[in-house]
């Protein structure tokens, strides 16, 4: 594993980034690592930018923020955060987990801001990384039970990329510890659907 391994999850406020941070640094202290979490609100109250930079370390504590260029994993949950973190934080080695569907701000919907092309995004954020895996997580989290939990999809995602030196077991463990155990199981399935499909594309990029 390089060390450190910078994570980075962005998205905007409502999204449900900031539990996927706290999931994802208690699964890698639990598996003995030395884990920074550093995180950034915009107007997150009103759909503006957050995101989370985890650092993982099997030696030392570094600092919570990631140098410019040093990003070796980006999540987005939209693809604008995705493209502004690549563009500020990626490099040519850099894998991408998206979530490709826009939440378009308030401004794009009353004609007074543009929203760049998702499907132009999308290449740019191609060419200017080594993978992108491209995770329909709304839509996975509705066949789960409800969209909102497209983030612990995403979650599931990232288990299943194999960017990782942790075991999914581990991540459902953290999960079944900070979600409500009403809303268990149906994070549950949302996690194995993300799973799932982050293999699904693993084995069909290999062949």
């Amino acid at each position: 594993m390089k060390d450190p391994l910078n994570i980075v999850i962005t998205g905007v406020g409502g999204q449900g980034n900031i539990l996927v941070s706290e999931i994802l640094a208690k699964a890698a202290a639990a598996e003995g690592f030395k884990v920074t979490v550093g995180e950034s609100y915009g107007l997150s109250q009103r759909g503006g930018a957050v995101s989370s930079h985890i650092r993982l370390s099997q030696e030392f504590q570094y600092g919570a923020v990631i140098p410019a260029g040093h990003a070796d994993i980006i999540v987005g949950f939209e693809p604008v955060e995705a493209a502004r973190s690549a563009a500020a934080l990626g490099h040519p080695g850099t894998k991408i987990i998206l979530n490709p569907r826009p939440v378009y701000p308030v401004g794009v919907l009353t004609g007074g801001h543009a929203y760049p092309d998702p499907d132009e995004l999308i290449k740019t954020l191609k060419d200017m990384s080594a993978q992108v895996l491209l995770i329909e997580s709304s839509e996975l989290a509705a066949l789960a039970g409800d969209p909102v939990v497209q983030n612990i999809v995403m979650v599931g995602a990232l288990a299943g990329s194999g960017y990782l030196p942790l075991s999914p077991a581990t991540f459902t463990s953290v999960i079944n510890t900070v979600v409500p155990e009403r809303a268990l199981e149906m994070n549950e399935r949302a996690f194995q659907l993300g799973f799932d499909a982050a293999c699904a594309i693993k084995v069909s990029q290999e062949k």
